[in-house]
């Protein structure tokens, strides 16, 4: 989709920031990712003007809404630049991985108690970083071309960016909260299409990809605001939901505190089909990451606000990025690309289970 900084503003000028264009446009704060050729993976810079902007907005009352998009036809946010933080770690230089977590925490922690409501418009590929951005705003919008995911496992990390809070409070066509839900999503990595995030709760509107410049058009149009651009540009997907089919084996197999407890009940399922996909989608994970990432999930049902559950994220990412399977996971992944990883240990029975959930105490 096409962006614009020549439109004229009410009180603030266009500010053609490199890798993010921010500004206002009649009473809508303007947020365009523009990082393309990385499918808009987030780095320090990007997080840091998004977080400036929403801190300038925040209290202007000619800024009403904010709407947040991407320049890209391919990606809204694939995530963030963990090549350049493993880069540092190899080194043994985590400072700067550290600034950037920090920051980027403040940034989701904002984004879920914005006072204003947020528009996301998500087109194209969105995950890891990109769900901190887009999945905690009011409105969040999907098209046909839209697939999300939290592929953490694979890189020897831990699903983040607040999505241990809203995985497990989002609702959806589902009709209900679940954390079965987030902890089946955290650690298969599964990949959702439109269908699947709607049902779920990560998305609450879906519109075709078509409409997209009118639907833009009509949430900063003054006359008619986010509510009427919603009933007059969003319809319903014609699929079903894949996610939907598992609804009771996620239930009964992954409503649990710890991975051991899931495996065990993975172990005593009667769907074979339904293991098998579980398997599928695990077997190359760190087995590390998906026990750290249950307790995660698990102290975050005891949270009252994202700001605590951002904080266990913090602490058990701090501690994963500093161990060899992470830049090990990162190279598997994104820089050898062989999808080979050789984590330590590589058998969940070794993983001290007790270790990571005494992290979060």
């Amino acid at each position: 989709m096409a962006h614009d900084t020549d439109v004229s503003t009410n009180d603030a000028s266009t500010v053609p920031d490199n890798l993010v264009y921010a500004h206002v446009v009649g009473t809508t704060g303007r947020l365009e990712l523009n990082r393309p050729r990385a499918l808009n993976s987030l780095n320090l810079e990007m997080v840091e003007i998004i977080l400036d902007y929403l801190e300038q907005w925040r209290d202007d009352p000619s800024v009403t809404h904010i709407l947040i998009t991407s320049t890209s036809e391919r990606a809204f946010c694939a995530g963030g630049d963990v090549r350049a933080i493993r880069e540092q770690g190899m080194q043994g230089q985590y400072a700067e991985g550290d600034r950037f977590f920090n920051t980027e925490y403040k940034m989701n922690e904002m984004l879920a108690v914005y006072p204003k409501p947020i528009v996301s418009l998500i087109h194209g590929v969105v995950m890891g970083g990109g769900l901190g951005v887009s999945a905690h705003g009011s409105h969040r919008v999907v098209t046909e071309k839209t697939f999300a995911a939290m592929p953490e496992m694979l890189i020897g990390f831990i699903p983040d960016v607040g999505m241990s809070w809203r995985m497990q409070k989002m609702v959806g066509g589902k009709g209900y909260a679940s954390v079965a839900l987030a902890n089946f999503l955290a650690t298969t990595g599964m990949y959702l299409k439109p269908a699947d995030m709607l049902w779920s709760g990560l998305a609450t509107h879906y519109i075709d990809s078509s409409k997209m410049d009118e639907f833009v058009e009509a949430v900063i149009d003054e006359s008619k605001g986010v509510d009427a651009a919603i009933e007059a540009h969003t319809t319903t997907v014609a699929e079903s939901s894949e996610l939907a089919r598992w609804e009771k084996q996620i239930e009964q197999c992954f409503a649990a505190s710890s991975w051991s407890e899931i495996r065990a009940n993975l172990e005593a399922c009667a769907d074979a089909e339904f293991v098998d996909l579980v398997r599928e989608h695990t077997k190359l994970a760190n087995p590390t990451s998906l026990v750290a990432t249950i307790e995660v999930i698990a102290a975050t049902v005891e949270c009252s606000h994202i700001g605590q559950s951002l904080g266990h994220e913090l602490t058990m990412g701090n501690q994963l990025r500093r161990e060899p399977n992470f830049a090990e996971g990162v190279r598997a992944v994104l820089i050898d690309k062989d999808r080979n990883p050789s984590f330590v240990p590589n058998d969940i029975a070794e993983v001290d289970e007790q270790f990571y959930r005494d992290l979060l105490r």
